[in-house]
């Protein structure tokens, strides 16, 4: 379907060619039969210039690729109208064009009320005074949890107010195949806040959702093109579930925020340690296991479902990221009676911490 719109754009802004030639006297076009003045002819000149920018910005994955389409879109409707027994076929064209614009604009302004929420949570946190993570500031946590924040390397540097994180990877829904995806997110440690947005090829259509966490307060909302909906969630069992996950990011992706006085910590053993983070009225535990290089390996939640199916996030492959050593692959899993469903592969692609602007 990409490959079809994009020589449909092409090729149609190539035919406007003919009204320009034509007003210009540059060709004999007997596709045209009635006159075309150069003032015209400049239009026509102009639908094919925009038509081709459309190819262009479309084919490099540019989300503003439809603002320049849909004003080709609309000169060109309006230049075959004026030789429509000639070139009334071209409408059918626009039509298709113009139709795949519709659904791509839905994407686009989905994931502006996504940026906007962002932009908002970066104004907060960017006013925040700088602190730097000491070791004095890890003294009331259990040997492993010190050990971990350690080898990351975040102590003697400024303590996380917020992060971006981009991943790529797979997931899919139980009994059915994996589906890529491609997110980003925003997390803010001041005021809990976990704004993520995805977008999923399924079956060849586009699937944008936005899990937004803020307030103590959780709503999932995915949309087929960005327009029609297809699952929202929001109340208590989800405002508990993704103070899970908004906990797992904070072990996994920012260690140093680990020294939150909404934590308490219970040791376990040498290499193990349990957490209860409290966010307003939602309490989740978690239990956070590490090997004895001092990296997290696994997190382990009973508080994500309302069954108390435990939920995992083991993780690997640690590599320098932007001066910190952190994990660059992990696999999200629920541990169902009938046995361990992995439904989310995970590579990190880039990760930053205190960002003052949308990226």
């Amino acid at each position: 379907m990409r490959i079809f719109l994009l020589i449909l754009l092409v090729l149609h802004g190539f035919i406007h060619l003919m009204g320009f030639t034509k007003a210009f006297d540059l060709g004999t076009f007997t596709q045209l039969s009635k006159e075309i003045s150069k003032p015209m002819g400049v239009f026509w000149l102009t639908a094919f210039i925009l038509f081709l920018t459309a190819a262009i910005l479309f084919f490099l994955k540019k989300e503003e690729w439809w603002i320049v389409g849909t004003t080709a879109v609309i000169i060109s409707q309006i230049l075959i109208f004026t030789v429509w027994n000639d070139a009334k076929f071209g409408t059918l064209a626009n039509l298709i064009i113009f139709c795949a614009l519709l659904l791509n604009y839905g994407s686009y302004s989905f994931e502006k009320s996504y940026q906007k929420d962002v932009k908002e949570n970066l104004q907060r946190t960017s006013k925040l005074p700088t602190e730097l993570l000491t070791e004095q500031d890890l003294l009331p946590l259990p040997e492993p949890v010190q050990r971990y924040i350690k080898y990351s390397g975040v102590v003697n540097k400024p303590k996380p107010h917020n992060m971006r994180i981009v991943f790529e990877g797979q997931m899919r829904e139980k009994g059915k195949d994996f589906f890529p995806f491609t997110c980003e997110q925003y997390n803010s440690f001041d005021e809990p806040t976990r704004l993520f947005f995805m977008k999923a090829k399924i079956k060849g259509f586009t699937v944008p959702g936005y899990h937004k966490y803020n307030n103590a307060s959780a709503l999932m909302d995915i949309r087929l093109f960005g327009f029609f909906p297809i699952v929202k969630k929001a109340g208590k069992e989800m405002n508990q579930a993704e103070t899970v996950t908004l906990f797992n990011d904070m072990c996994l992706m920012a260690p140093a925020t680990l020294i939150d006085k909404r934590i308490t910590w219970q040791a376990i053993d040498s290499n193990s340690a349990k957490a209860t983070f409290t966010n307003q009225s939602n309490k989740i535990t978690a239990i956070l296991y590490f090997n004895d290089e001092g990296q997290l390996i696994d997190f382990i939640s009973k508080d994500r479902d309302v069954n108390n199916y435990p939920f995992s996030t083991p993780v690997r492959n640690y590599k320098n990221k932007n001066g910190l050593n952190i994990m660059t692959y992990g696999e999200a899993i629920w541990h169902y009676p009938d046995g361990k469903f992995v439904y989310g592969k995970f590579n990190l692609k880039d990760i930053e911490y205190n960002v003052t602007a949308l990226k």
